[in-house]
């Protein structure tokens, strides 16, 4: 039987993103701050309107090349922001702040020690006690330590990795380890190995917009791009110490017709946009997401694609 490209990613990304000791390390180091801090529950309103927007902001290359931090801090927009937190800080230097843009959230994903620089400059410390955070339980607790420093405010959650094995699963012990203390446990979220789809979840299972934008999310390279930081993956997680054999899987390119330009993905984007746009498929009939990245893979089924201008020309408040 011919195995597809699809089911070797799945098979190496699988490989490449577990790592039950560290998870469990750092889940015990953050066990008694798990038990007395909050919950990213806390941040759910439970009420949903038409005017919900929200901006996802991720770090793809895009986020440059069509100037959009510079268009959103210049905007009059009122929504939610939801920053990846290797983007929080040049966010903030650009001009989206917590002080103009009031609902203000930063999310972080992997457990690994080296994230902690994503929440150390001095920019951060200055904003920090206007922002939210939003952290899984097996994020390094030197990360955690570093946001909580500079006055974010800490809200745990579950990432969702291994339920599907059952009681067994490393999802289901720390859980019943959390309601132990807790009895309403946490929330559990995808997060599709990506903090963007992670913050993309975040919008509307936990903020309930029913309107988010994705920018930053481009899941691939434009024709553009530095061909060195294509094959690399733009050097993006050096912590993670990527299976060899993801470089059998061929790299694709794609014609986006939404945008009229093409899309280079290496293995990992292919994951990571694959998933997504299975996850956007799946989402509930009151969502609208929208790819205002202006390129990239993130386009088909339930997706609706317009420049980020006329997003914020629509949804500002």
């Amino acid at each position: 039987m011919k195995i597809s490209n699809q089911d070797n990613l799945e098979k190496v990304m699988k490989k490449t993103h577990q790592n039950y000791n560290l998870w469990i390390n750092n889940f015990s180091l953050n066990l008694n701050d798990i038990w007395n801090e909050s919950s990213a529950r806390e941040l759910n309103s439970g009420i949903q309107h038409k005017k919900n927007s929200a901006i996802v902001i991720g770090g793809g290359p895009s986020l440059i090349k069509n100037n959009h931090l510079a268009l959103l801090a210049k905007s009059k927009y009122d929504g939610t922001i939801i920053i990846v937190d290797r983007v929080l800080k040049k966010a903030l230097e650009n001009g989206i702040t917590p002080e103009k843009f009031k609902k203000f959230y930063v999310v972080s994903i992997e457990p690994y020690d080296g994230i902690e620089k994503h929440f150390d400059h001095k920019i951060i410390d200055k904003f920090g006690k206007k922002i939210k955070g939003l952290f899984p339980v097996i994020s390094s607790p030197k990360t955690v330590s570093r946001a909580r420093k500079s006055g974010i405010k800490i809200h745990w959650f579950h990432s969702l990795i291994d339920y599907n094995d059952g009681e067994k699963s490393f999802n289901s012990i720390t859980a019943k380890i959390v309601k132990a203390k807790r009895g309403n446990g946490l929330p559990a979220l995808q997060i599709g190995g990506n903090a963007g789809t992670a913050s993309w979840f975040v919008s509307w299972q936990i903020l309930n917009c029913v309107n988010v934008a994705l920018i930053g999310i481009n899941h691939g390279w434009g024709e553009d791009d530095d061909p060195m930081k294509i094959i690399s993956h733009g050097y993006e997680n050096p912590n993670t110490q990527v299976d060899k054999s993801i470089t059998k899987i061929p790299f694709t390119k794609i014609f986006n017709p939404d945008f009229n330009c093409y899309c280079i993905m290496d293995p990992i984007y292919q994951f990571y946009s694959n998933a997504l746009k299975e996850f956007i498929s799946r989402s509930p009939k009151w969502l609208t997401t929208i790819n205002a990245t202006e390129g990239g893979s993130i386009f088909g089924e339930k997706i609706i694609s317009m420049k980020f201008s006329e997003f914020l020309e629509k949804y500002q408040h």
